[in-house]
């Protein structure tokens, strides 16, 4: 048989199996063989390089601050760069998206529709159901493709910036309080049985609200600066983790499937993993610190969770390593710095990592503290495929699997700019840092998509059903 296309020569890096040596072909968008001499109409060299499964990052925002269409167009062709080939966007009404509530089924049909058509990658969507009304559509969406949910554990009390505490008129909601939290648990376990053939879920942002709101007022009257030091002890690692232990107590009594997302510090790993529960780490969680951006100076960096100290930063990378860390994903949120301005508390929180993701794992994860490639594609695909519903299609480079690929040069070493990573964004909280192990060739569906720093063609990824 001759195949599509042939990657020659690699590494491949099986998710919990390891390492082989060997070409691999695609047929129909499909891996279909995995052996050596393979034919192909296109041929990909892959010598010396190394071939992983693409990233599923599990945490974007399409939308989130700027149009759908442009969002989806300019963010998705950033993840080609980092290795990215699916992306599962968070949605909800409220301030910023579409600034307005409703019923999801007007809302996402709308939202699927400014999407395709505009996407390099395969992507998907967590929705947030923000009114009570929106907890009864639960068994609606999962019929439409959505199975996991969320729920933001300070908007009972704050808007996203942490700038205001008309946290009604933000959500543009009802109560939204652990009652709410509730409600959404015990109809996601309804429904849940209604398809056990399905991992339905919710992930959770866990920082607690009552104590962000004592921390922070102590922080704006104590004279210190206002810079990202002083927005991680406004919302410090204790509100974390009281957050974390009232989510597992809610989760423990509906026996609801749970995410906890963006674990930021030391004690909000130590929480999570006492919980039945999956757990993710970001990038910038894992890299940064509030200090070393301070010295930088600007608030580019302002993300909630904070971004906090190297002690937390060590420590959730040994959770990645020995298994705490189920999944890493970028947060990805593209803000101008005309959102950030010279002020913490209205300064908008997030920014752009999706292009960092393969990059960051192989240099900071694999070249400098030895996690094993095995581990790397396990974190980056493997693991937030089989928690999203994607398994057997995404996740993997074995056969019969979607050919969604990344091939990394293990040698090429580049200085982080705000160009290289092809986003809308006009800056980098990871500017000017040198990172070895770049993707040069990124396939999606067995289409070659984005080849030596450049974009190939227009964009052809699809909504995938989960």
């Amino acid at each position: 048989m001759k195949h599509d296309l042939v990657v020659k020569g690699g590494t491949l890096v099986l998710p919990y199996h390891g390492e082989i040596r060997a070409d691999l072909a695609v047929h129909d968008g499909r891996v279909v063989a995995i052996g050596e001499d393979l034919p192909g109409d296109e041929r990909v060299d892959a010598t010396g390089k190394i071939v992983f499964p693409g990233a599923v990052d599990a945490h974007f925002h399409i939308g989130i601050y700027r149009d759908l269409r442009l969002d989806a167009y300019e963010e998705t062709r950033s993840s080609l760069v980092g290795g990215a080939t699916t992306v599962l966007s968070y949605f909800r009404t409220g301030r910023h998206y579409l600034d307005r509530t409703g019923p999801y089924a007007e809302i996402f049909p709308e939202v699927l529709g400014a999407v395709a058509g505009r996407a390099f990658t395969d992507y998907g969507f967590h929705l947030a159901p923000m009114t009570v009304d929106q907890i009864g559509e639960i068994p609606w969406l999962v019929g439409q493709g959505v199975s996991s949910f969320k729920y933001y554990m300070f908007y009972k009390g704050f808007d996203l910036a942490a700038n205001s505490r008309d946290a009604q008129a933000f959500t543009m909601s009802d109560e939204y309080d652990l009652g709410h939290l509730l409600l959404i648990m015990e109809k996601i376990a309804e429904t849940q049985a209604a398809h056990p053939e399905r991992r339905l879920s919710l992930s959770l942002h866990c920082e607690q609200s009552e104590l962000m709101r004592v921390f922070i007022d102590r922080v704006r009257r104590s004279g210190a600066a206002q810079d990202l030091r002083a927005y991680h002890e406004g919302r410090p690692p204790l509100t974390e983790r009281l957050a974390i232990a009232e989510a597992a107590t809610l989760a423990a009594h509906t026996g609801v499937n749970v995410n906890f997302l963006h674990l930021s510090s030391a004690d909000a790993l130590a929480a999570a993993s006492q919980v039945n529960a999956r757990r993710e780490a970001t990038l910038h969680h894992l890299c940064l610190d509030c200090d070393t951006l301070d010295r930088r100076g600007g608030l580019g960096g302002k993300v909630n969770p904070p971004i906090r100290t190297p002690q937390d930063n060590e420590e959730l990378w040994a959770g990645v390593a020995d298994g705490r860390i189920d999944w890493v994903a970028s947060d990805h949120a593209c803000c101008m710095d005309e959102y950030k301005g010279d002020d913490l508390w209205p300064a908008r929180p997030g920014f752009g990592g999706t292009a960092l993701l393969y990059p960051v794992l192989f240099s900071e994860g694999h070249l400098r503290r030895g996690v094993p490639l095995t581990r790397l594609a396990e974190v980056a695909s493997g693991n937030p495929a089989r928690a999203y519903n994607l398994w057997g299609r995404k996740g993997s480079l074995a056969v019969g699997f979607d050919a969604d690929l990344t091939i990394v040069d293990p040698a090429l070493t580049q200085t982080v700019t705000t160009d290289l990573l092809l986003s809308g964004q006009d800056h980098c909280p990871f500017e000017g840092v040198d990172l070895t192990g770049w993707p040069v060739t990124t396939v999606v569906g067995g289409r070659v998509v984005y080849r030596d720093g450049k974009v190939a063609g227009e964009p052809s990824g699809s909504y995938v059903p989960r």
